[in-house]
C-alpha cells in the first residue's frame, strides 16, 4: 500500500536547515593506487540485483555509488535502503536524489524482511533517506522493518543506520524500542564542515542521539568521512567526543566525489594516515575502529559484530 503525500506541504525540501554553500574548488586530482576498485560481477552479484529489483528495494549501494559494491554484493551482502530513494535533505557529499518524495510505501517493510530471509544473512544492514516532511520523520515504518526482519529471519542480527529525525526523540525511541543489535548514526564530518558537508544537521544532534542509545545499553556506531577540508586536531576531537559518550564503533573513509555537482576532494588521505587514525581511536577507548580508504558505514559490518 502506498499513501500520496502530493498534497503534503513542504516549505524546505531539506526541512531543518538552509543549503550547503561549496568550498573553493581544487584542481582535478587523479585517484590514487589504492583507490582502484572492483567492479561488480559474478553470479552472486547478479542474483542479487534480481532478488532486490524483483521486491522493488533500494539499497544504499546502489544509489550511493559505494566503492565496496562489487565486493559485497559479490558474498550476497548489501546494505537495504528503505523510506524510498529520494531524500528531503541535501548533503553536500552525497549522490542519493534530493527533493520531494512522493509516496510512502507501507508494504517495504514486509519485503525488506522477505528479501533477509531469502538472502539468509546473519547480519543485516538497514538505513534509510531522510524523510524529514513525515511527523515522526519515517520512525514507525522503520520500526515496521525491524519487526518484519526479526519475524521473517529470526536469526538474523539487525544494524539500523539511521537519521536524526530532527532531534524528535519520541520517534527516535520507537526504532530503540525494537531494539537493533547495533545503533549506527554517522556524524560524517568534522563540526567545522557541517554547514557545507551536512547543512540540515547538527553535530551536537548527532552526538546527543548516540548518547540516548548508549544511555539505553545499545552497542552504537558512528563515522565519518576524510578528505574534505578537516584538520588533524579536528579529527582528534571527534574521537575525544566519541569516547566521552562511551561510543563503541567507527568507521573512517575517504571521501570521493561521485559527480562534478558535489564537493571536491580537498586531498587524497593515505592508507598509512588510516592506520593512524585506528590506532588513535582504539588507543582513546573506541572498541573497534574500521580505517581506510575504501571503508564506509556498512563495510564489513558483519565482522565488527563480536569486536563490539
Amino acid at each position: 500500500m502506498k499513501v500520496s503525500l502530493s498534497d503534503r506541504v513542504i516549505g524546505n525540501a531539506g526541512g531543518c536547515s538552509s543549503a550547503p554553500a561549496d568550498p573553493a574548488p581544487v584542481p582535478p586530482q587523479r585517484k590514487p593506487s589504492w583507490l582502484k576498485m572492483k567492479m561488480p560481477h559474478g553470479a552472486e552479484y547478479s542474483r542479487l540485483v534480481d532478488l532486490v529489483n524483483g521486491h522493488r528495494l533500494h539499497t544504499v549501494c546502489q544509489s550511493a555509488k559505494c566503492p565496496n559494491m562489487g565486493e559485497c554484493w559479490g558474498h550476497g551482502t548489501a546494505t537495504l535502503m528503505i523510506l524510498g530513494n529520494v531524500c528531503t535533505r541535501s548533503c553536500g557529499f552525497c549522490n542519493i536524489a534530493t527533493g520531494r518524495p512522493p509516496t510512502l510505501d507501507l508494504d517495504e517493510p514486509q519485503r525488506v524482511g522477505d528479501a533477509v530471509r531469502i538472502m539468509k544473512l546473519h547480519h543485516v544492514v538497514l538505513t534509510s533517506v531522510n524523510r524529514d516532511e513525515l511527523p515522526d520523520g519515517g520512525a514507525a515504518v522503520w520500526a515496521d522493518t525491524i519487526r518484519q526482519v526479526r519475524k521473517q529471519s529470526p536469526g538474523t542480527t539487525v544494524e539500523v543506520l539511521i537519521p536524526d529525525f530532527c532531534g524528535k526523540w519520541e520517534a527516535l525511541q520507537l526504532v530503540l524500542n525494537e531494539r537493533p543489535e547495533i545503533l549506527n548514526h554517522n556524524l560524517e564530518t568534522v563540526p567545522r564542515l557541517y554547514r557545507t558537508v551536512r547543512p540540515q544537521a547538527k553535530y551536537a544532534r548527532s552526538l546527543q542521539l548516540l548518547q540516548i542509545a548508549k544511555d539505553q545499553n545499545f552497542i552504537t556506531k558512528t563515522g565519518i568521512m576524510l578528505g574534505l577540508g578537516e584538520e588533524a586536531p579536528e579529527i582528534e576531537s571527534v574521537l575525544d567526543d566519541l569516547v566521552s559518550i562511551r561510543c563503541d564503533i567507527m568507521t573512517i573513509g575517504q571521501y570521493l566525489q561521485p559527480t562534478p555537482q558535489h564537493l571536491t576532494v580537498q586531498r587524497w588521505v593515505t592508507p598509512e594516515e588510516f592506520a593512524h587514525w585506528k590506532e588513535a581511536g582504539e588507543s582513546k577507548g573506541l572498541r573497534h575502529v574500521e580505517s581506510g580508504p575504501l571503508v564506509r558505514s556498512s563495510y564489513h559490518a558483519a565482522e565488527q559484530v563480536p569486536k563490539a
